[in-house]
This record gives C-alpha cells, sequence and structure tokens, in this order.
C-alpha cells in the first residue's frame, strides 16, 4: 500500500519516471558493455607496457652491474647533473621501506608482470621487489629521507607530476650483499593513475544533460498530447451538472478525437433523451389530468356513498402519484449554472422557517468556505434534509467539516431514527416509514440524486446517541469544470 502511494497518479508524471527509468536502465547497460570492453583493452595495454618498463629496467640493472663498482655513483652524479633521466636511480647498502598503495586487479598486474619479466631477464638476481606508493609518502636513499627532501631537479623530469602525484613504482634488486638497485619511475599514460573507473565525472555531467533534455522535451511532448484528455476529463466532469455543454473541439492523436467524438455523440444523445423524457412527462400531466377531473365529476353521479368514498379515494392515489411523479421529474432536473453559493447563509435562510416554532435549527458557528454548486437544487436538498429532521427529529444540528478539497454537511436529529433493515429503503420512490399522509416518499431520492449530480454523496446511520444522522459530501473541485 505505501509503494502504491508513492506511485504517481498524472500521466504526464508516469511517463516522465517511466522514461526516467528506461534511460537509467539503458545506461546502467551500456555503461556495463563498456566497463566491461574498456576494461579489458585497457588492462591487456597495461600489461604489454608493464613488460616494456620492465625489460628498459633488467637493461638498466645489466647496465650499471656491468660498471665497476667505483664508478657507479660517478654515472648516477653526472645523469642527475644532466637533468636526470626516465628513471630514479640509486644504490643503497639497505632495502627502503616502501609504504604501498591499496591493492587494484590494476595494480596486481603491473606487479605481477614486472616480476616475471625481471626474473625472466635477471636469472642470478633472485632477490627482486616491486611495489607501488604514493609520491608524499616514499622512501629514498634512506629509511629516513622522503621524496620530498631530495634536490627538484633530481625528480622533477622524472617522479614528479604535479598536479596528479600519480602512484610511483618502485622496483628493488639485490645485487649484493648491502648493496640493493633502487629504481623508481611513473608508468605511462593512460595506465599511470591505476584507476579502475566506471564512470568518470565528465559522463555524469554528459548524462545528466542528456536525461534532463530527453526529460524536457519528453513532458513538452505527452503535456502537448495529454491536453485534449484533460479537456475531455472536466468536460466529463462538467456533464454531470449540465448536460447543455458546447461540444469538444476534436484535436490531438487519431486516438483521442475517437474518443472525443464518441464523447460529443454521447453528450448529443444525452441531451436528446432528457429533452424527451421532459416533453413525455409533460404530455402525461397534461393528458391524465382530464380524465382525472372527468372520473370525479362522473363518480358525482353515482347513487352509492361507499362506492363514491373509494372511487375518490383511488383517484386521489392516482393524482397523488402523477404528481409525485411529476415532482420527482422537476427537482432532479437542474437547469442551473454553477455559482458560488454562501453556505452559511443558505443554512440560515433554511433555518428560519423552524426556529420560530418551538422546533430548533442548531447552525456550526465557525465561518464557511463558499462552495460552487447549483443554487436552488442544494437548497432544495438541504430544506429536505432538515425539514424531514424537524418534522421526525423535532430538533436538529447541523455541523460542517470545511477543507480545501470537499464540504462535510452533518445533520442530526432527535428522533427515533430508522430501523437498520430499512436504511437503503428510503432513498427507493413512494416508500414511506411515517404514517402520516403528508409526503409522497420522494424526498430522500430526490436530495440524493441532487447530491450525486454535484459528484458528492449522501448516506444516512443511526447516532449512537439516538435520532438519525445524514452526512452529506460535496467536492469543491467544481470550480474547474
Amino acid at each position: 500500500m505505501k509503494w502504491k502511494s508513492l506511485w504517481p497518479k498524472s500521466l504526464v508524471s508516469r511517463t516522465l519516471w517511466l522514461t526516467l527509468l528506461a534511460v537509467f536502465l539503458a545506461q546502467v547497460i551500456a555503461t556495463g558493455i563498456w566497463y566491461t570492453q574498456s576494461k579489458k583493452r585497457d588492462l591487456e595495454g597495461l600489461q604489454s607496457t608493464s613488460a616494456s618498463m620492465a625489460t628498459m629496467f633488467a637493461s638498466t640493472v645489466n647496465f650499471f652491474q656491468s660498471l665497476p663498482l667505483e664508478y657507479r655513483h660517478i654515472v648516477l652524479e653526472q645523469l642527475r647533473n644532466m637533468g636526470g633521466t626516465r628513471f630514479f636511480v640509486s644504490f643503497n647498502d639497505q632495502e627502503i621501506n616502501i609504504k604501498p598503495i591499496r591493492n587494484t586487479e590494476q595494480k596486481e598486474m603491473a606487479v605481477s608482470v614486472f616480476k616475471t619479466v625481471l626474473h625472466e631477464k635477471l636469472p642470478t638476481l633472485s632477490n627482486i621487489h616491486v611495489e607501488f606508493s604514493r609520491p608524499e609518502t616514499l622512501h629514498v636513499l634512506k629509511n629516513d629521507i622522503l621524496l620530498s627532501d631530495l634536490p627538484r631537479s633530481w625528480v622533477h623530469n622524472t617522479l614528479s607530476l604535479e598536479p596528479l602525484n600519480p602512484p610511483i613504482l618502485v622496483v628493488q634488486i639485490e645485487l649484493d650483499k648491502d648493496q640493493w638497485l633502487y629504481i623508481a619511475a611513473l608508468l605511462p599514460a593512460p595506465y599511470m593513475m591505476l584507476k579502475d573507473e566506471i564512470i568518470t565525472r565528465q559522463q555524469i555531467i554528459f548524462l545528466t544533460f542528456s536525461t534532463v533534455l530527453l526529460l524536457l522535451f519528453t513532458y513538452i511532448m505527452v503535456r502537448r498530447q495529454t491536453r485534449p484528455l484533460k479537456q475531455l476529463a472536466d468536460a466529463a466532469n462538467a456533464l454531470s451538472l449540465d448536460i447543455y455543454q458546447p461540444p469538444l473541439k476534436e484535436q490531438g492523436a487519431s486516438e483521442l478525437v475517437m474518443a472525443t467524438q464518441a464523447f460529443n455523440r454521447m453528450q448529443l444523445r444525452l441531451r436528446k433523451y432528457i429533452e424527451d423524457r421532459e416533453q413525455l412527462f409533460s404530455a402525461i400531466s397534461h393528458d391524465l389530468k382530464t380524465p382525472i377531473t372527468r372520473l370525479r365529476l362522473r363518480a358525482e353521479l353515482i347513487d352509492d356513498d361507499e362506492k363514491i368514498d373509494k372511487f375518490n379515494h383511488d383517484l386521489d392515489e392516482l393524482e397523488i402519484m402523477v404528481k409525485g411523479a411529476l415532482q420527482c421529474v422537476k427537482d432532479t432536473d437542474l437547469h442551473e449554472n454553477l455559482v458560488t453559493i454562501d453556505v452559511e447563509h443558505l443554512l440560515n435562510s433554511i433555518a428560519e422557517h423552524h426556529n420560530h416554532k418551538d422546533t430548533k435549527v442548531r447552525l456550526p458557528q465557525h465561518p464557511i468556505l463558499p462552495i460552487i454548486a447549483k443554487p436552488l437544487a442544494l437548497k432544495r436538498c438541504l430544506s429536505n434534509l432538515i425539514d424531514n429532521g424537524v418534522k421526525y427529529g423535532h430538533s436538529v444540528t447541523v455541523s460542517v467539516i470545511d477543507s480545501p478539497d470537499k464540504l462535510i454537511i452533518t445533520i442530526s436529529d432527535k428522533g427515533q431514527g430508522i430501523p437498520d433493515a430499512k436504511l437503503k429503503t428510503v432513498f427507493e420512490p413512494y416508500v414511506r416509514l411515517a404514517t402520516d399522509n403528508t409526503g409522497h416518499g420522494l424526498g430522500m431520492g430526490i436530495s440524493r440524486n441532487i447530491v450525486r449530480a454535484h459528484g458528492g454523496q449522501l448516506t444516512i446511520k443511526n447516532s449512537i446517541k439516538g435520532g438519525l444522522l445524514v452526512i452529506v459530501v460535496l467536492p469543491r473541485l467544481l470550480k474547474n469544470a
């Protein structure tokens, strides 16, 4: 239930979310394929580069091994004075402690390739150590000397690459006892950083920009296509209040045009049906009045008084049924425009007809926001409900719950209530639970029809404290109709 409440309701928002999901999944799949292929290619390139550099390291080792011991430092000094070489080389009397960087697949491959190649090229040397270290923690010459302590000219062209500061490859080879050859170098681009990035910052910016652009165009397109659909929904809502609406303009996609055409045809048929119904009941009312009057006159010619009374009683019932049917048609035929209604004033005008008597209609004291509805129909509905409460419950209390989206009016009385089994039957035509002869049993049905025509709901139930509760729920969304 929680996920359903979070799922967007409108067609535009659902389309945007589905588009975003599709773009995200497509980018994930594309990035996964690109990453797999790119990583394989990078590892192959790193393996080839590492093997080439290891071969050069082996050549450097062979070169210095071929020099007499006393000349090695002289050659190193000359190389440093000339601006350095591609590698930083030193001879140390002990192994320098190297602080390694964290292990990655790229680092492990490079270290493995270097060790393999160096052992192949230098079979007489068994003690070979290969590691990567950060420039700021790299020790050189001795364990208490950092790279930053050396003259800049010694390392500027070899190990310094600001501001990137990539990790430095360090190879230490034991040539003789207490004599270690120390070689440090940077891997060539694009492998020097040893990074395993799935997606770069530039790619994130590009994906974000392309996704936003796609969503913007999707929003404009869907908004344009769904505008006729919203107009169709508004027209359907307005149709329940006023059948005499102008036909909708046929626009949008072919499916929307077909739906609009079907709606216009339905509206025309409903209008014709209502007009035919009005003409039919008008004709019935006109045609029945004359024979009823004629039958009353003929009944006076009968000599038997008992038969006359029975005959007139049947005619009275027939006339009541005709008047009731006509009243039902008249009261539910809401040919009114929607206007803003002051609910407080409407309730006060209804209560004034009762408060001068022994009965009492209590109204809410807090302010009530106006509502858009059909004034005569709404007054007829509330008058029927309050009149019934006064008639059968003697005292009526009206309470209101006001909110931005709906207005709830509760009418409670102090009467005997209605048996639970008959709560639904009171809305049926000509059903009366009272024993008096006033009324036709149509008021509750008419009131419910009026509320439903406004898009609301009318319900009744017995109160725990006694009496009947009538609850009228009217939506405030009619302002857009």
